[in-house]
């Protein structure tokens, strides 16, 4: 008889339970938990949603209105929960079109549904071994480590830790079915520019993804991996920049001349802490002097079209671009994009069947894209480690 490994993952599937990196035993996983950020979807939502958002800072509702108006100017409504929505219907239509009897329960950390509200569904319906895919792709605090901190708060919370196990999709980063859009979206652009007479060298990719702090970014993945600096984080990125303009240079040979680098948006920390830079905008003013026409800016840290994309890009990026007198594009995110939702579901079933590393869909090479999060990673540095499912303590 095989013996037990003992459990030193909280919150785990058995077999995710003795803290291997990858997962190589089938599990019959009963239940998909979506977990997503949250976002209001009325005017009167926005204030208690922001405070959700920034819960134990200490902000005031002044600072909060701040960042209000960008969700007020669309009438207070967010548009990452319609996106989940289509995003829940989708990969129930794909689970059963590949002959996988899963429900999808799909919860929010910040606003309705909670993620509270999609676990206890899915233990009252006797669903208790839950695969959760997070709506973000890279590895940090905010877009890794703090979703597992919700599931174990919820699992605790709602008095379920010893009935539910909520195991947890690596980070797909550079997973083919992720980077696909982008991939199509700058080929296109750069196709288009070079149509309209804009030299290649006069085009700037501009590869954009949420600022975090640097102190967050140094602590981001396995701290068993050197990253260099801005950690797993930056490094990631990077990666699959590099990557996505290989394929464009390899698809249009005339785009060889094309300049791309890695930006930053969205910020909203104090002034007196150290972000990740530069700031798309602001490298977007500094485009004429380098002799660039056209600029293409890339929401590479982005699945889909939500307030950050709309306002930040469409937005501020779009009318620094006409400021600069630049010809601007931003390219298309995921979404529900077929091939977005197939790699989805391919993640999904890398764990159902307890595929091996090296039949697992990744573009980079990069690595560190655990099953189980590896001890210490991702940490928060101002408010430390707190219990997390899906990794091994701390």
């Amino acid at each position: 008889m095989t013996a037990i490994e003992p459990k030193i993952v909280p919150f785990a599937s058995a077999a995710a339970a003795g803290g291997a990196p990858f997962v190589t035993t089938p599990v019959r996983y009963d239940g998909i938990l979506l977990a997503g950020f949250g976002g209001p979807e009325g005017q009167g939502d926005v204030i208690p949603f922001l405070r959700n958002v920034t819960r134990g800072r200490g902000i005031p509702d002044e600072r909060l209105e701040e960042v209000a108006h960008h969700y007020r100017h669309f009438g207070g409504v967010s548009p990452i929960n319609g996106q989940n929505r289509a995003l829940k219907a989708a990969l129930e239509v794909e689970l059963a079109r590949r002959g996988h009897e899963l429900p999808v329960y799909w919860g929010n950390r910040n606003w309705a549904p909670y993620l509270e509200e999609a676990v206890q569904d899915a233990a009252a319906n006797d669903h208790t071994t839950l695969l959760a895919f997070a709506t973000s792709a890279y590895s940090s605090f905010s877009s890794c480590r703090q979703y597992r901190e919700d599931f174990a708060r919820v699992l605790d919370e709602t008095g379920l830790a010893d009935k539910v196990t909520i195991d947890k999709v690596r980070p797909f980063y550079d997973h083919p079915g992720f980077v696909d859009a982008f991939e199509n979206g700058v080929r296109e652009a750069v196709e288009r520019f070079l149509a309209e007479g804009v030299g290649a060298s006069e085009i700037q990719i501009l590869f954009s993804t949420h600022s975090i702090p640097t102190a967050d970014a140094e602590r981001s993945g396995a701290r068993d991996i050197d990253w260099g600096p801005g950690g797993a984080y930056a490094a990631q990125h990077e990666a699959v920049a590099a990557w996505v303009m290989d394929r464009v240079r390899q698809a249009l040979p005339a785009a060889a001349d094309v300049h791309w680098e890695l930006v930053y948006q969205s910020r909203s920390g104090p002034a007196s802490q150290p972000w990740l830079e530069p700031d798309v905008c602001d490298v977007i003013g500094e485009l004429p002097a380098r002799g660039r026409r056209a600029v293409v800016v890339v929401p590479v840290g982005f699945m889909s079209d939500h307030m950050e994309v709309l306002w930040d890009l469409d937005t501020e990026a779009a009318e620094a671009a006409e400021a600069a007198g630049l010809s601007f594009v931003r390219t298309p995110t995921p979404g529900v994009s077929p091939a977005f939702v197939a790699g989805i579901v391919d993640l999904i079933e890398e764990r159902l069947d307890g595929r091996p590393l090296a039949e697992r869909g990744a573009v980079t090479g990069l690595g560190g894209s655990f099953d189980v999060c590896r001890p210490g990673c991702c940490e928060n540095i101002r408010a430390g480690f707190k219990p997390a499912a899906a990794g091994l303590v701390p």
